[in-house]
């Protein structure tokens, strides 16, 4: 059966039997289709990903019986979604064969807009199939077309700014206690998450329709909303700990402060109490004090203390 798409599709991803074979030059060179729309990153530039996201759209002919129902509202065949799926994955039996045992699992959230086309959403694809014939201008299709290049468009590429926003948090997550000022990462991580919570993080583009259920396919192929809520627990408790080494180091603080002023006040006050001004002794209650104070640090409270102050036992261990 005849499938002029899939070809294209298969080569955005990579897949080329012969390079005389290739169906991304001529009229489908991405240079000459994103001339003055779009630049191309360069394959060396960071964040290059070399199997761009594809959305096909793909309205049957006539010949096309593998996707036709049989009748307005007949059954549809299964062959129709096994069409969708090598759309949306970018591949061919040949390719990626799809395991009957995992089959209903994998088409499960295959979306019916209507009786006359479905889609699929996938990790790196998206299909739209129509399935029944196209009539040409004017059809039903032309309003689909424009439909799955519009508001469904929106709506996968919410899904995807929100991937490339949760994968960003996840690698500043990752780096919280690679310096050795963690609450600075972490306040810059908490302002990042409510950024990104307060604007990008939305399961609905509308009230109701066929845009938010493609959204939350999306959102349920790359685990975003798990990985969104690890990403939160990991946080508070990244937070808890270290509001608990600050609260520590200002523990040690005023345990220092207490170790060092109780006997340099001590003796002071003895001093005053004996009303004595001499300078000499002064100096000696000095001394007293820093030795007593010195003596005081060698014991298991006074290492406590300084443990405390230098923030607990030390870095993690990677």
């Amino acid at each position: 059966m005849e499938r002029p798409l899939l070809p294209v599709v298969r080569a955005l991803a990579g897949r080329l039997p012969r390079e005389a074979d290739a169906p991304l030059s001529g009229p489908f060179d991405p240079a000459r289709l994103l001339d003055g729309v779009a630049d191309l990153r360069a394959a060396d530039a960071p964040s290059f990903d070399a199997r761009p996201y594809t959305i096909a759209f793909l309205s049957p002919a006539a010949q096309h019986t593998p996707a036709l129902r049989a009748g307005l509202e007949g059954e549809l065949p299964a062959t129709a979604d096994r069409w969708l799926w090598q759309l949306a994955s970018r591949s061919t039996p040949e390719d990626f064969p799809l395991p009957p045992e995992t089959a209903g699992e994998q088409l499960k959230d295959t979306v019916r807009i209507s009786a006359d086309w479905s889609a699929l959403v996938l990790r790196q694809g998206t299909a739209f199939l129509g399935h029944r014939t196209d009539t040409g201008e004017g059809d039903f299709f032309t309003y689909g077309a424009l439909h799955s290049r519009t508001v469904y468009l929106d709506a996968l590429l919410l899904g995807a700014l929100q991937r490339d926003h949760i994968d960003e948090l996840t690698d500043e997550l990752s780096e919280i206690f690679v310096s050795p000022r963690p609450a600075r990462r972490l306040s810059a991580l908490e302002r990042n998450i409510a950024v990104f919570r307060s604007t990008y993080w939305r399961q609905h583009l509308t009230a109701h329709g066929t845009a938010n259920d493609l959204l939350l396919a999306f959102q349920n192929q790359h685990r975003l909303p798990v990985r969104f809520n690890e990403i939160l627990a990991e946080a508070a408790d990244y937070s808890r700990l270290v509001q608990t080494q600050e609260s520590q180091q200002i523990s040690g603080a005023l345990g220092v402060l207490t170790i060092l002023g109780l006997p340099l006040g001590t003796a002071l006050g003895i001093l005053q109490v004996l009303d004595d001004h001499s300078v000499a002794h002064l100096y000696i209650a000095l001394a007293l004090s820093i030795a007593v104070t010195a003596a005081v640090l060698t014991t298991r409270y006074g290492r406590l203390v300084l443990s405390s102050l230098r923030g607990g036992e030390g870095k993690p261990r990677p």
